[in-house]
């Protein structure tokens, strides 16, 4: 591959710079996901050469995405990275943030019990709990990594000073906030940090949900059940002014004798600080085609030509709970 692995901060655990999330595959917002090709895209992404696969303990309302890894890919275990995150977790299927110690070391044990392994690789606090000190949890998850249950520790959809205050107790090797073409905001202030300090910037929402994917005509019909219909940058003008933004990566894609969804990957993942880009995927040729992006490079003309269009359209943020 053109891109070569890439190391989890200063973990020197060794990574390829697309990674499979796991989200899609435990149905709960995406429709039309079957076990069958839940696990047949699993076998996918590592048969590409994928070596990456991010989970968590709420990703499926009773742990389906870690089972599923481990039904699809325990055999190959020593083989891969996997990272998991604790701190979510469902209540009459409603998300609820606990970042109190004693949850977030039970979740890891479950979660190994999913996994059916005795190591997490990477595992992240998936979001600050307003009602615990992040440094209470920091100090959980230092036990964590202590006990050698986890191989290394992140932490996701941080603000800049809930960085600062959790690393000061517990070493981050990795930093996942949502990241794309349109949603640029971590540039400004967690970026520069994770680059000041060694920690790697693992991205979602590369592709914005599919948005940045070029296969949504401008007529598509979302299902009711799809839940990309409460997101704006999926409805009215800005799902018009979207569409005009992917025509325009459509002519590089053609360029390139490859996918738009390709063109966005390697963009995003040849951005200054980015280490990895997490590709979320439920078929198995979704998969295949997202890991053929490391097979091949933007060139610098390109990637100015795709930065004139990012500027054309403007930056939009949409935010909506983890």
């Amino acid at each position: 591959m053109i891109f070569p692995l890439r190391e989890i901060g200063q973990s020197g655990i060794l990574v390829t710079p697309l990674a499979m999330g796991c989200w899609p595959i435990a149905g709960i917002t995406s429709v039309d996901v079957t076990e069958e090709s839940s696990l047949a895209t699993l076998q996918a992404a590592a048969d590409s050469g994928l070596n990456f696969f991010d989970t968590a303990y709420c990703y499926g309302y009773d742990g389906e995405s870690e089972k599923m890894i481990a039904r699809a890919l325990g055999h190959r275990r020593h083989q891969l990275v996997v990272a998991s995150k604790c701190g979510i977790h469902y209540e009459n299927r409603i998300q609820v943030k606990d970042g109190r110690p004693a949850t977030l070391i039970r979740e890891c044990n479950e979660s190994l019990e999913r996994l059916q392994t005795d190591y997490i690789d990477l595992y992240y606090l998936h979001a600050p709990d307003p009602n615990t000190p992040v440094a209470k949890s920091a100090a959980a998850m230092k036990t964590l990594l202590d006990s050698g249950k986890v191989r290394s520790i992140g932490v996701s959809n941080f603000n800049l000073q809930q960085l600062i205050d959790f690393h000061a107790v517990c070493p981050i090797a990795a930093f996942q906030p949502q990241y794309n073409m349109l949603q640029r905001e971590i540039e400004f202030a967690q970026l520069p940090w994770c680059v000041s300090n060694s920690v790697s910037a693992i991205v979602y929402w590369p592709l914005m949900k599919g948005l940045l994917a070029g296969k949504l005509a401008r007529l598509h019909q979302f299902d009711p059940k799809d839940g990309r219909r409460k997101y704006p940058m999926f409805s009215g003008t800005e799902w018009d002014k979207n569409q005009d933004f992917v025509d325009r990566l459509r002519l590089i894609a053609s360029e390139c004798h490859t996918t738009v969804a390709q063109v966005v990957l390697n963009w995003t993942i040849q951005r200054p600080g980015i280490t990895v880009a997490l590709c979320g995927a439920k078929r198995p040729d979704q998969i295949q085609d997202n890991a053929a992006t490391l097979t091949w490079r933007l060139t610098a003309d390109q990637i100015a030509r795709i930065d004139q269009a990012i500027a054309d359209r403007g930056e939009i943020v949409s935010r909506t709970a983890v």
